[in-house]
């Protein structure tokens, strides 16, 4: 009973156990840890991964299956976002608004006006001509 009752008052002068004071400096970090990973360090090593792998494949050095798994793991690695919110878009049908083409219209198409013919044929006219 003690400890229920150390507990509610800790929760209630405090804040939420699940977001303790200070945690903006962790979040901050980690945050900063992501954006250095997911940003130009990241796609440099991927670079440098995914050529120095094919070339060891055209050598022979490496199997297939192993190349696979690096392409496989760099598409991964940078579409991870956009695979977390496509699942979540699949599962939860949260208000995403999806694409829908706009109904064919059966009205024909009106061709362009025809182009006058130019009023000079001569294709040297103007063409300096030595005396």
């Amino acid at each position: 009973m003690l400890n229920t009752l150390f507990l509610a008052g800790y929760s209630s002068s405090f804040g939420s156990l699940a977001d303790p004071a200070g945690s903006g400096v962790l979040v901050a970090a980690v945050s900063w840890l992501q954006a250095t990973l997911l940003g130009t360090v990241a796609t440099t090593v991927a670079v440098i991964a995914v050529s120095s792998i094919g070339l060891m494949m055209l050598t022979g050095r490496v199997h297939l299956r192993r190349g696979l798994t690096v392409i496989a793991g760099c598409f991964i690695l940078f579409g991870a976002s956009t695979i977390a919110a496509g699942i979540q878009s699949s599962l939860g049908g949260g208000g995403t608004v999806r694409y829908s083409p706009p109904a064919a219209s059966t009205e024909p198409i009106p061709a362009p006006p025809p182009t006058p013919p130019p009023a000079n044929q001569d294709p040297y006219a103007g063409a300096s001509v030595p005396r």
